[in-house]
């Protein structure tokens, strides 16, 4: 797969504070690529970079082999952006901020109208065309949103915190659209995120810290590096547990135990067969990755 988004060495400052330090990073053609950090740690300050609204201090960014330097008009062209709050027009209907949009890339007439069936098909937005954006919820926002930044048909998706504050249906919702775009377009996406059960579905994962590049892999790769196995036993009593000589948790008609890596799940299984009767093995979830990697829990401000 080719390279999509290519950034090397990109580094941008605010007076004192150095929101962005020396990070680089590729996300290649087709994958949904999660991007995570706290609040404050430089994700939104990339992905201005990225869309060409703030110039990095050094680096550079190439879309598709083009650089955002040299020939940005083009490498805008490939950009859909889901912006972490809206950028709609609250008071004009969706038929009108999508109709302007639109014109700004020469969709118009029949050809808009073609391509707002298209989007009609994927989003269901004819009941909100001719609503006012402020006056919809913040689901259906969301659908307007993602519609207009879908009408030029770009081939990478950057999505900024999608499902911030969206009921659990909504998000829901967000997650079959993106799946769609991937399955039958191929698209690109780019996910910033603060659930991290978001992020365990990515193809790759980048967090940052500070700016700084802190982890990066497939979910799999992290949860292996960060986090260790858990056991989850069933129909065992205390005594049994005790003599496994295991830190455990005890949970409702069952008790967990934490183990470094599979292989020593593995180990202690076979050495304690009549203990482990019932039970289950479990990777360590994307959040105890997230706090081994920074120290911190996702959703906190960086000071």
């Amino acid at each position: 797969m080719r390279p999509m988004i290519e950034i090397a060495h990109l580094s941008k400052r605010f007076g004192s504070i150095e929101a962005v330090r020396d990070l680089s990073f590729t996300v290649r053609e087709g994958e949904l690529f999660a991007f995570l950090g706290i609040n404050g740690a430089g994700k939104s300050t990339t992905i201005s970079i990225l869309c060409g609204r703030l110039r990095q201090d050094a680096g550079e960014v190439r879309i598709d082999g083009k650089s955002m330097e040299q020939d940005k008009a083009a490498v805008k062209s490939k950009l859909g952006v889901v912006f972490q709050n809206s950028v709609l027009d609250k008071a004009l209907t969706v038929f009108d901020n999508l109709c302007s949009r639109a014109a700004l890339y020469g969709i118009t007439g029949t050809a808009f109208r073609k391509r707002l069936d298209a989007l009609d098909g994927l989003l269901e937005l004819k009941p909100l065309l001719r609503r006012p954006v402020g006056k919809l919820s913040g689901g259906q926002r969301r659908r307007a949103d993602i519609a207009r930044a879908l009408l030029h048909e770009p081939s990478i998706l950057i999505l900024d915190e999608p499902t911030t504050g969206l009921d659990p249906q909504t998000r829901a919702v967000v997650w079959q659209v993106i799946t769609r775009l991937r399955k039958e377009q191929g698209m690109t996406v780019l996910l910033t995120t603060h659930y991290m059960e978001e992020a365990a579905d990515a193809d790759a994962v980048l967090i940052i810290d500070a700016g700084r590049r802190v982890a990066s892999g497939t979910p799999l790769e992290l949860k292996n590096a960060y986090t260790g196995d858990f056991i989850t036993l069933y129909g065992a009593d205390e005594e049994q547990i005790r003599r496994l000589n295991t830190p455990y948790e005890v949970l409702r008609g069952a008790y967990r135990i934490e183990v470094p890596s599979t292989a020593a799940a593995t180990a202690l299984i076979l050495a304690h067969p009549e203990v482990f009767v019932d039970y289950e093995i479990t990777k360590g979830r994307m959040d105890d990755v997230f706090l081994a990697a920074t120290g911190k829990k996702a959703g906190e401000e960086s000071l």
